[in-house]
């Protein structure tokens, strides 16, 4: 797993998240969930590659229900990308890097 990505719950997301300067991809996943552990590797080649210009974030909907409420996360991994503290895009499901890729370079 890549240092860059970051974890983030209900008590620091504001922080993490909403008040980033940078673009956010967050990964709502839990770790019973097959999908979510495919696309992982991904998510950390793509902190690797934006560190410095966009940030992947996790959020564990099992540990940070709130958040996951606050957001309708329905189905997992669901990927929302912030940018000025507001949802940008929405994926659901998991997909290629290249998709996920795409959703960070329309915001930056």
């Amino acid at each position: 797993m890549s240092d860059k990505v970051i974890h983030a719950g209900d008590a620091d997301f504001e922080t993490t998240v909403l008040q980033s300067d940078a673009p956010v991809l967050v990964d709502f996943w839990a770790p019973w969930c097959g999908p979510c552990r495919m696309i992982a590797p991904a998510l950390d080649e793509l902190a690797e590659t934006y560190a410095g210009r966009a940030k992947v974030v996790k959020v564990d909907i099992d540990q940070h229900q709130a958040t996951a409420l606050k957001y309708h996360v329905r189905s997992i991994p669901m990927l929302l990308l912030f940018k000025d503290g507001q949802v940008q895009a929405t994926q659901i499901g998991a997909v290629g890097k290249a998709q996920l890729a795409q959703m960070i370079d329309k915001a930056l």
